[in-house]
C-alpha cells in the first residue's frame, strides 16, 4: 500500500489546501508524511540576477519555521511528519526527491504562490505529474479548505471502471479509504455507442448492427460490475451508463451523485506505455471539479521518453 506520502508546499494559503486531506489519507493509509519545501533562487525561477546573501538567508530562516510549524501541528493529530528544505527548480528537485527517497505518494494543489489562473493546475503541478511516475492527488485549490485538519472526511467516492483488470489497480487504495471512512464506493462503467463512419444517414442495418454491440457490451459490462460488487467488502454501488463520451457521462455522474473524490489508475485497457497517463485521466486533470487520486501503474523505466526530454539528457551530458 502507500506508506510515504509527499506533500510540496511553497509557503501559500493555496498550497494549504491539501493538508486535511493529507491527514485523511496518512490516518486511513498509517502512512508517514514529508512535507517538501523548494527554494528557487532567481536563476532557478527563470530570473536574471544575483543573490542577496543576506535576503536568502533570512528566506531560508523564514521557511525552516514555516515547515517546523506545519510539522508540529501535523504531529499533534497525531501523524509521523517531517520536513525538508531544498533549493533549485521547484518542479525538479520535487521528481528528483519522488524517485530518491521512496514517495509512494504526492499530493497536490492545484495553484500554490503563483495564484489561480483559468488553468485547471499550475504549470508546475503539470510537470511534476507528468515526470513523478507515481502515485498523485490533486486538490483543486479553488474550494474552500477546512481549518480544522482532521474533520474532513469523504463520503461519497467514485471510481471508474472499463473493465479491465489493469484499471482495477485503484482498488485497494479506494476500499481501504471506504473502509476507514464509511463512505459509499460508486463504481462506474460507461459503455460507449460504437462510432461508424459514415458520409450519408445510417442504414436499418448499420443502425441495428451498433444496437447490438452496444447492448451485448452492456451486458459484460453488466456482470462484471456484478461480479466485482459482489467480492468488495465495503458499500458498493454500481453505475452502468450508456454514451457517446466516457468523460462526459463520468463528469455528469460527480455533478449529480456529489461525489468527494475521484479515483483513477492512470491507464485501463487501451492504455500505452507510450505516455504516462490514459486520456480520461487527462480529461479529469484539465476539468474535473473535485480531488483527484490517480494510481500510477507504470514505474519510469516503463514509460517512453519524449523527444524532449531524450534531447535534454543529451544536452546536458555534454
Amino acid at each position: 500500500m502507500l506508506k510515504h506520502v509527499l506533500v510540496p508546499l511553497d509557503g501559500s494559503p493555496l498550497a494549504e489546501c491539501v493538508l486535511p486531506h493529507v491527514v485523511a489519507l496518512a490516518r486511513a493509509l498509517d502512512a508517514r508524511v514529508t512535507l517538501l519545501r523548494v527554494l528557487e533562487p532567481p536563476s532557478a525561477a527563470g530570473r536574471i540576477g544575483s543573490v542577496d546573501p543576506l535576503g536568502w538567508y533570512i528566506t531560508e530562516a523564514e521557511s525552516k519555521v514555516y515547515l517546523d510549524g506545519w510539522t508540529g501541528r501535523l504531529h499533534k493529530t497525531g501523524l509521523r511528519v517531517e520536513s525538508v528544505l531544498l533549493e533549485g527548480q521547484a518542479a525538479g528537485r520535487i521528481v528528483e526527491f519522488v524517485h530518491a527517497n521512496d514517495v509512494d505518494l504526492i499530493v497536490l494543489s492545484s495553484h500554490g504562490r503563483s495564484g489561480l489562473s483559468g488553468w485547471n493546475v499550475s504549470s508546475i503541478v503539470q510537470k511534476i505529474i507528468m515526470r513523478a511516475y507515481a502515485p498523485v492527488m490533486i486538490v483543486r485549490a479553488y474550494q474552500a479548505a477546512s481549518v480544522d485538519l482532521t474533520s474532513l472526511s469523504y463520503k461519497r467516492m467514485l471510481v471508474p471502471l472499463d473493465c479491465s483488470q489493469r484499471a482495477e489497480c485503484v482498488l485497494p487504495v479506494a476500499t481501504a479509504l471506504a473502509r476507514f471512512f464509511g463512505a459509499q464506493l460508486l463504481v462506474a462503467h460507461v459503455v460507449r455507442r460504437p462510432e461508424i463512419i459514415c458520409r450519408v444517414p445510417l442504414t436499418r442495418q448499420e443502425v441495428g448492427l451498433t444496437e447490438r454491440l452496444t447492448e451485448r457490451n452492456r451486458e459484460e459490462a453488466s456482470k462484471y460490475l456484478e461480479q466485482l460488487q459482489s467480492r468488495l467488502d465495503v458499500d458498493v454501488r454500481t453505475i452502468l451508463l450508456v454514451g457517446d463520451s466516457s468523460a462526459t457521462a463520468l463528469h455528469d455522474v460527480v455533478e449529480q451523485e456529489g461525489v468527494d473524490i475521484v479515483l483513477l489508475s492512470a491507464h485501463g485497457r487501451s492504455g500505452s506505455t507510450k505516455w504516462p497517463y490514459g486520456s480520461t485521466v487527462v480529461n479529469f486533470i484539465g476539468y474535473g471539479t473535485t480531488p483527484l487520486f490517480v494510481m500510477q501503474d507504470l514505474s519510469p523505466e516503463e514509460v517512453e521518453h519524449t523527444q524532449a526530454e531524450m534531447l535534454a539528457r543529451e544536452h546536458k551530458g555534454h
